[in-house]
């Protein structure tokens, strides 16, 4: 049992306190997370963005970055105080157009006071001024900043916005951009979208790029070097930008020979996901050491070493098949990361079908006999590997296998009608493992909890489905490799960050 002494003077901060207006008492500094149980300390509470535009200029021989960001948003709830996550160094931060008081704390956060608290529902516009380093810049004891030889780049997942523009960063929070880059006149600098307008000026030219519909902050990207251009239309009247460092060596052809193949994959793609969801198109390749790609929206970033061993088409369906899955409709939280690569992986395997070099089911096969029971690839478990494992092989071929165990389960008429359904139903939203299960239920008409659980969220091989079933029935104790298998396989690293 314990007694509640109130002294004096706490009667009086008592009385003080009962004196002010309820409405200012109510604002409270908005979460300094979005919420997700992954990654606790991305994205923010309290506000909702719908636009970038980013203003800066890049110097590549001093990785120099100074920036103007313009951020629009609306709030969620009464606010004393918000956080942004970035890295470099602040020299102004304006809210609704006066000066506000800021400060920093843990590994990302920007803590924003404004002169005045801001009621919920409030438009909200913020105009941050700062510079710095990026590539000098560790949060959690990495960098998400790429140094190469002629600039640099910002592309991982699942951080990079913190080291080039303040943002809410995480997928649950997407915006619209337009992003200028002033270089040097030899230099080019890449984003995502459509590029507006290049201006050159004493020696600086001016690249303006813009992405008009919603785009996840991991998702925006900066490419700064020397690059070759390479332009075009799919045939489905989508304009295709191309960059290809100047310093590729050896691996320049083999890059070329795939990121040139574009438009082609997109437009076949659309056959199975639905139209092409942006107006703009590409990929780009710069000097980096680094060994993975990403789906950076309308444009995936390619590493060099993907194209060590020749051509790799394989890698750029990959890539292509986050545009629908990943980009158009992003995961609901990190733990919901099956969606994104089961079927990116998933898309490889049909491409390989579509060439002529192992069916689906072939691939599938192959996947269920090289892992022995005791192998660790099954204690992965895709529907939520745990942020450790998140994008372990596991979660893109055990991740292929149960879509592929689901297409059998419903059939071929059906499954092609959830994939392409899939992205139209949640565009430019978010979506979870749940989400997709329902959605299966509902179009197929048949209960899937069991399918799911088995394939998805247990950490033990499942056994072979019942004889009958098409699903790794009647496949021989050591299937014949498919020939695809080698180039999918290089891509295993596409996301070993």
């Amino acid at each position: 049992m314990h007694r509640r002494i109130i002294v004096p003077g706490a009667l009086g901060a008592a009385s003080l306190m009962l004196a002010i207006p309820a409405s200012a008492a109510a604002h409270s500094p908005g979460a300094p997370g979005i919420g997700d149980p992954y990654y606790p300390a991305y994205g923010n509470g309290g506000y909702d963005v719908s636009h970038y535009d980013l203003r800066l200029k890049y110097q590549p021989a001093t990785d120099r970055l100074e920036g103007t960001a313009t951020i629009l948003a609306r709030t969620t709830e009464d606010l004393s105080r918000f956080n942004l996550d970035f890295l470099l160094d602040v020299g102004e931060v304006r809210v609704n157009g006066a000066k506000a008081s800021f400060t920093t704390s843990g590994e990302q956060e920007l803590e924003i006071t404004p002169k005045k608290p801001l009621d919920k529902g409030s438009p909200l516009t913020v105009v941050v001024r700062y510079s710095g380093v990026p590539s000098s810049k560790q949060a959690f004891g990495f960098t998400s900043w790429h140094r190469t030889p002629d600039g640099g780049i910002a592309a991982n997942e699942p951080e990079a916005a913190a080291w080039w523009f303040p943002s809410n960063d995480h997928p649950l929070d997407k915006a619209t951009y337009d992003v200028s880059v002033q270089v040097p006149d030899d230099t080019q600098a890449i984003s995502n979208g459509t590029l507006q307008s290049t201006s050159s000026r004493l020696g600086w030219t001016r690249w303006n790029w813009r992405s008009d519909q919603p785009q996840a902050t991991y998702l925006a990207t900066l490419a700064v070097g020397r690059f070759d251009l390479t332009t075009g239309t799919t045939e489905g009247g989508i304009p295709v930008v191309n960059a290809y460092s100047r310093d590729l060596g050896a691996n320049d052809g083999a890059a070329r020979a795939s990121v040139e193949r574009t438009g082609e994959v997109a437009d076949w793609l659309s056959e199975y996901f639905g139209p092409y969801p942006f107006n703009a198109l590409g990929g780009y390749v710069p000097n980096t050491t680094t060994g993975y790609a990403l789906e950076t929206q309308t444009r995936p970033f390619y590493s060099p070493r993907q194209f060590a061993n020749g051509s790799n088409v394989s890698v750029v369906v990959h890539e292509l098949a986050h545009q629908w899955y990943g980009d158009l409709v992003s995961v609901r939280g990190w733990k919901d990361i099956w969606i994104n690569e089961g079927f990116a992986r998933y898309a490889q395997w049909l491409w390989s079908e579509h060439e002529g070099e192992g069916t689906a089911q072939e691939l599938a096969d192959y996947t269920y006999a090289s892992h022995p029971a005791d192998d660790a690839f099954w204690t992965v478990k895709p529907g939520d590997p745990g942020p450790e494992n998140q994008f372990d092989g596991a979660v893109y071929d055990r991740g292929a296998l149960a879509v592929q165990v689901l297409r059998n389960e419903i059939g071929d008429d059906a499954f092609f009608t959830v994939l392409k359904g899939w992205p139209a139903k949640y565009a430019h939203g978010n979506a979870s493992v749940a989400d997709f299960q329902r959605y299966a239920e509902e179009v197929s008409g048949k209960p899937l909890a069991a399918l799911f659980d088995t394939w998805l969220f247990q950490p033990s091989k499942p056994d072979a489905p019942a004889e009958g079933a098409r699903s790794l029935s009647k496949a021989p104790a050591a299937p014949v490799q498919p020939r695809s298998w080698r180039k999918i396989a290089a891509t295993n690293d596409v996301h070993a960050h």
